[in-house]
């Protein structure tokens, strides 16, 4: 039995480590430092708010370490790292600041906006009333004078920026201008981005009007699966009354300790990594665009995260070319949202981009057999097998 589990782990991690191009935009790499932590006796202990286990000074001191790293990343006023996910990251903050039969606004599944907080999901949970963002699929972005028109209108008790197909910034500031005066609690998931936000190459959601800042850490943030809060003081004070242990008891202290090295690359190498994430998505939408896929935006060149967007009209298309590339070796998802932050953490530029755009039209656009493309793919991964912008 320990053989075949074993056996499967290796098999996974050859394949999925070491032979294939991951286009994943919700996945990255993580350093190995910041994985040798993963391993460590943390994982295996407990602590609380309330003090009730004893032996935590060094896990206190992590937690402290790792809220002032990314209080100083965000410019927020105050972090919470213990959320166990992006997902749990959002059901805090609409758990904190709405109750049954309130409205909340977001972007919609069909405009690319989070399903977990949609139908079935978080809003269902808490009995909330969803109402969707007037949106542009044509510029893959809210409308603006409608957005302010409707929330004057409706006045929701929360209002959520962000989305999961996140092509640009979105315009927080100008809506949260025009509404001031009406009380709105305004947040930003920033899962897909916030390693782009952290680099200063995004948007900055809590100077333009967001209140809090929130989502998953292994995105464009290189850090473990996992979940982070930034907050104003009146916002992060409630949050952090009522997370534990509401929705959060034990916080996995191994991923709390790894997430903070993560932050500390972040802090000394986010720029220049986030440049040049933005540099290789366009890039890649470019060569994509030229060899006749159907890249969405094109007179807004393409993209300013680290997606780029394949318009197939929908899943059932999709997945027929995902599944197509995977045997290849290139492994997108089924929306083809094409993300390049894993393959940049291992130190591919401009020059890589055009080569997988090219192994893509052999694939798909040529139809040439997908097992002969995968020798190239591999042969193109075998030279970035070392992850960048992290400490030695």
């Amino acid at each position: 039995m320990i053989n075949d589990i074993l056996s499967l782990i290796r098999k996974h991690e050859k394949w999925r480590g070491k032979e294939c191009i991951n286009l994943i935009p919700s996945e990255n790499a993580m350093s190995p430092a910041v994985r040798s932590l993963l391993s460590s006796d943390l994982g295996q202990r407990y602590t609380s708010t309330d003090k009730f286990y004893m032996g935590t000074q060094f896990l206190d001191e992590i937690e402290q370490y790792g809220e002032k790293l990314a209080k100083d990343l965000f410019r927020s006023e105050t972090a919470d790292l213990r959320p166990l996910s992006g997902h749990i990251a959002d059901l805090i903050f609409l758990g904190c600041f709405t109750k049954p039969k309130d409205t909340i606004l977001c972007v919609s599944p069909t405009d690319g906006g989070y399903p977990g907080i949609w139908e079935k999901g978080a809003t269902d949970f808490l009995q909330l009333r969803r109402i969707q963002f007037p949106f542009s699929q044509e510029k893959m972005n809210i409308n603006v004078d409608e957005a302010i028109d409707l929330i004057l209108r409706i006045k929701p008790k929360v209002i959520i920026f962000g989305a999961s197909l996140f092509l640009f910034p979105q315009p927080v500031l100008e809506i949260t201008k025009a509404i001031r005066e009406l009380d709105i609690h305004v947040g930003y998931d920033g899962s897909h981005v916030l390693g782009l936000i952290a680099g200063g190459e995004f948007q900055d959601p809590l100077r333009e009007g967001a209140s809090v800042l929130f989502g998953s850490t292994h995105k464009t943030l290189f850090g473990p699966q996992g979940g982070i809060i930034l907050a104003d003081q009146e916002h992060g004070k409630i949050i952090k009354e009522r997370i534990f242990p509401a929705f959060v008891d034990n916080a996995h202290w191994n991923r709390i300790a790894a997430l903070t090295l993560a932050l500390a690359e972040m802090k000394e190498y986010g720029k220049r990594y986030a440049e040049q994430i933005v540099v290789n998505a366009q890039t890649l939408g470019k060569a994509l665009d030229e060899h006749g896929f159907p890249v969405s935006c094109r007179g807004q060149g393409y993209t300013k995260s680290h997606q780029v967007f394949l318009d197939y009209g929908g899943y059932k298309q999709g997945r027929l070319v995902v599944q197509k590339l995977e045997k290849a070796n290139i492994v997108a998802d089924c929306g083809v949202r094409l993300g390049v932050c894993e393959i940049t953490r291992r130190g591919m530029e401009e020059e890589e981009m055009q080569k997988i755009a090219e192994l893509m039209k052999r694939v798909v656009i040529d139809n040439e057999e997908p097992l002969l493309v995968k020798r190239d793919a591999i042969e193109l991964v075998k030279e970035f097998q070392e992850i960048k912008f992290c400490f030695k």
